[in-house]
């Protein structure tokens, strides 16, 4: 059994930073594609960054190309995302997902099974 826990949401203005955390506990995989989506109210689950754990290449989305980085604290596993000159679009639930993987890793959101319960970041 995985469960994700988000924190690290909150309300800034323009131009600031946000970090995301996602903890997983009992974390029984010892290899995962690990990922961040947001939702905003009425829009699609977007994907925003990926990274393996065994590769550790990351990869973005271009709306957040620059300015989000995403990484992976290799002995919790803990799941960081690091966003810079956050912008209003940027507004919307963020979730963390991880799925079992041996190298592959994805944005869409039907690869993963497990997901968090999501934290609330606004920009304004």
């Amino acid at each position: 059994h995985v469960q994700l826990v988000e924190s690290g949401g909150g309300s800034v203005e323009a131009g600031k930073s946000l970090r995301l955390a996602c903890v997983p506990h009992l974390y029984a995989y010892t290899t995962a594609c690990m990922a961040w989506f947001r939702q905003a109210p009425g829009k699609e689950r977007e994907g925003v960054a990926e990274m393996h754990i065994e590769n550790g290449t990351p990869y973005y989305a271009d709306s957040v190309k620059g300015r989000f980085t995403i990484s992976i604290e290799s002995a919790s596993k803990t799941l960081y995302l690091q966003m810079n000159s956050l912008k209003p679009d940027d507004s919307a639930v963020y979730y963390c997902a991880a799925e079992r993987s041996w190298g592959l890793c994805s944005l869409d959101p039907k690869f993963f099974r497990h997901w968090g319960q999501g934290t609330q970041v606004t920009v304004s």
